[in-house]
């Protein structure tokens, strides 16, 4: 790994649905995005205030059918739903906090790679991941190609762009301004609450981001929230969502967290020390499929029509047509379904 600093042993949590063949040949990578974790599907319950994010696309008779596939969604390393990260407990019982030490993108596949080596799966019949999934997915094929038979990778590109690491920075100060945020170190009971006001305005940049101006305006234009006067201190209902969205985060994420996941994705570039993106992707010997969506302002198609033309096989670019911007790789299943089993099918 390219750990910077010792974390001593790394767990790592995870989840998996159908049944391993015999040779675990049938086994299937969902890596998950920056807020996410490793509950890809099923229902409410002890620790998921939410059913699985994309519950639609895995299970019997589904895109990814698990009567067929056995599939794997590990939480990320770095992450705060069981995989070591800056919230959990050092060899000593204080938690990392402050102290964690700067992960890649490169350093998480390589977590990953450490998982499937216990779970004694030799090769993947698939990675598929979006955004920051994507990402790993990406790093999966280049580092170990002779370990991975497709790939999908959805709404992400071959390296950060400056608009994104700059959308990152902006909401990595918005945590550390918080004056609860204690350098990282909040997690102690005399410590108080940890910086949630800092973590609510991040999750409010970065929302803007994920949607797109379109859905935004046609959803709420100028409204004012219900009973409330935007002349009078109260809000329009634009801002009750963000709102909204920030109070759903906090109280399920960890604000260090956050920042060690939105770095990681900056550094996100499979081209570093090998030569360029070019030379890396020419790795690549999974049978590839690139995911686009056409109204993605964060990661905009013509990352993904880049990507693709560095792909052995230049895939043909599958585009997702939504107004939701970059979040419609987690709301419209029924086309990203498609473009997944048709993935699947490929030999």
């Amino acid at each position: 790994m390219e750990l910077n600093g010792s974390l001593g042993p790394v767990t790592v949590a995870y989840e998996t649905w159908g049944s391993p063949s015999p040779d675990r040949d049938n086994a299937v990578l969902i890596e998950h995005a920056l807020t996410l974790d490793s509950h890809a599907a099923g229902q409410t319950g002890p620790g998921h205030l939410s059913p699985g994010w994309w519950d639609p696309l895995i299970g019997a008779g589904a895109a990814i059918d698990t009567e067929r596939w056995w599939v794997v969604c590990p939480n990320v390393l770095g992450g705060c739903q069981g995989t070591t990260g800056p919230s959990t407990d050092d060899a000593t019982g204080v938690p990392w906090g402050s102290r964690f030490p700067q992960i890649t993108i490169r350093d998480q596949v390589a977590v990953e790679a450490a998982l499937a080596e216990a779970l004694g799966i030799d090769r993947w019949a698939a990675v598929i991941g979006g955004s920051m999934g994507g990402m790993r997915a990406l790093e999966w094929g280049v580092t170990h190609p002779d370990r991975v038979e497709r790939l999908v990778v959805v709404a992400c590109g071959a390296a950060a762009t400056a608009e994104q690491i700059a959308l990152c920075a902006v909401q990595a100060q918005a945590i550390r301004q918080d004056p609860d945020f204690r350098d990282g170190d909040y997690y102690h009971a005399e410590a108080g609450k940890g910086p949630e006001r800092g973590l609510g305005l991040a999750r409010r940049i970065g929302h803007l981001s994920y949607r797109s101006e379109l859905e935004l305006d046609i959803r709420f234009g100028h409204s004012p929230q219900a009973g409330e006067d935007p002349y009078t201190a109260g809000r329009y209902a634009v801002e009750s969502y963000l709102d909204h969205q920030a109070d759903k985060l906090v109280r399920r994420f960890d604000a260090n967290s956050y920042l060690v996941l939105s770095r990681a994705m900056d550094h996100h570039d499979v081209g570093r020390d090998r030569g360029g993106a070019a030379a890396a992707l020419a790795s690549v010997k999974a049978t590839a499929t690139v995911v686009a969506v056409d109204s993605d302002r964060l990661y905009p198609p013509r990352l993904q029509y880049e990507l693709a033309s560095r792909l052995p096989d230049h895939p043909e670019v599958q585009l997702v047509r939504s107004p939701y911007g970059h979040d419609a790789f987690l709301i419209e299943v029924e086309q990203l379904g498609r473009f997944v089993k048709d993935a699947l099918a490929k030999a």
